[in-house]
């Protein structure tokens, strides 16, 4: 066989996706093996519209591990990075020994190239690492041919992570083992099981967040006696009760229990001392627009939630979805000469009633969107079979990289 078909990379790319999570995750019973003190449910995102697409190869000719994210080389001895490498490589080791000794091991040796990108902003709360982890351990596995469980792996590099690991509705199970074998990520209904559900994130700032989740969280545990009593007194019920209502298809009770969790999320957020504040003005004339409009329907239409980030993601039935985007267009009117103020799906135009403005009866504030994102749910990671769209060239090296 010729030598350099022998050192040709072998390439994998997958995509992954975003996830909202309606029970909040926040705060750690175990830093290292990322242990939350309390269970959360989220919404995975459709990736026609968010997702991180990770390309990774492999080859003897590579002199050392390296990672690029979004076009910019990353330190690849990040402690989380190199421990859901670390997993892999060692489940990989293990089938072979285990399962199939004649199982080609020269590839576990090789070092890999990795490159990621993600086609919605980064650390703005938008989940980019949840995507972003999720990506990375599912492609790692597929190169190294590793099967079976892979949330609690994905967990390890960022905790949502986990959860974008499947499709459509899926409950993080905080676990009780002090080795975290028992904190997974588990399908709750598939993202085909409530087809009018539809969710619009609307961008209120790109820009990154002024405390990232890991030091805030970290924080909240030691100052927030409001986390605690959550953890312990709120959540177990209100993850029943949100099961209950996904299976149901009961978008009342789904919503409500939604703004709720999002509004004791960000309660303890302030709680927090220093308090951290992640809403921003129009974050919070946002949610008055959304209980004002719930009002003037006399039934609850709309839900928001917040993570770490200003930017709001609101749930809504398909059918009231054009008549929402008009009153974000009313007040929060966006730049006429912007780019794009809906993307994604694509959304019907429907009038505004006079009495529907009055009665949410707010000053509108220009600009205060960037855009919006219109989605539903969607399924978790794949394998991409078109080899046009790999990051990385066939010399493992990011495509367009000099």
């Amino acid at each position: 066989m010729p030598e350099d078909s022998m050192d040709k990379p072998n390439i994998v790319t997958c995509t992954a996706p975003v996830n909202i999570a309606v029970v909040k995750y926040w705060g750690k019973r175990d830093e290292e093996l990322i242990l939350p003190i309390n269970s959360s449910l989220s919404v995975t995102l459709h990736q026609d519209q968010l997702k991180t697409t990770t390309t990774i190869a492999t080859s003897r000719s590579f002199q050392e591990d390296r990672i690029w994210l979004n076009g910019k080389e990353e330190d690849i001895n990040h402690p989380r990075l190199q421990s859901c490498l670390r997993e892999i490589r060692r489940l990989a080791r293990k089938r072979r020994n285990d399962d199939d000794p004649s199982l080609d091991s020269t590839g576990l040796s090789q070092r890999v190239h990795i490159c990621s990108v993600n086609n919605f902003p980064t650390a703005a709360g938008l989940a980019s690492s949840a995507a972003g982890f999720a990506c990375l351990v599912y492609t790692l596995a597929r190169v190294f041919g590793v099967e079976g469980e892979l949330s609690a792996i994905a967990r390890q590099g960022s905790g949502s992570a986990c959860r974008s690991m499947y499709g459509g509705f899926v409950q993080w199970i905080m676990g009780e083992k002090e080795d975290g074998k028992d904190s997974l990520a588990q399908q709750v209904e598939a993202e085909t099981h409530w087809p009018e559900l539809r969710i619009l994130v609307l961008v209120a700032s790109a820009e990154r967040k002024p405390v990232g989740s890991t030091s805030g969280m970290q924080t909240s545990v030691k100052t927030s006696s409001l986390l605690k009593h959550r953890a312990d007194s709120v959540v177990p019920g209100r993850m029943a009760d949100m099961i209950e209502a996904v299976q149901k298809k009961d978008f009342a009770a789904f919503a409500e229990l939604t703004m709720k969790d999002s509004n004791q999320f960000h309660a303890t957020c302030l709680d927090t001392y220093p308090p951290i504040f992640y809403l921003n003005r129009v974050s919070q004339q946002i949610i008055n627009v959304v209980h004002r409009y719930n009002r003037h329907y006399g039934e609850t239409r709309l839900a928001y939630t917040f993570d770490a980030g200003p930017n709001a993601v609101i749930f809504m039935l398909k059918q009231h979805v054009p008549e929402f985007v008009q009153v974000v267009q009313h007040f929060f009117p966006p730049e006429t000469n912007g780019g794009q103020f809906i993307k994604g799906l694509p959304v019907n135009s429907a009038a505004l009633s006079e009495e529907l403005k009055q009665d949410i009866g707010l000053e509108p504030m220009p600009k205060g969107i960037s855009y919006i994102i219109s989605t539903k749910a969607g399924p978790g990671p794949c394998v991409v079979t078109d080899p046009t769209q790999h990051l990385l060239g066939s010399d493992g090296f990011p495509i367009g990289s000099v």
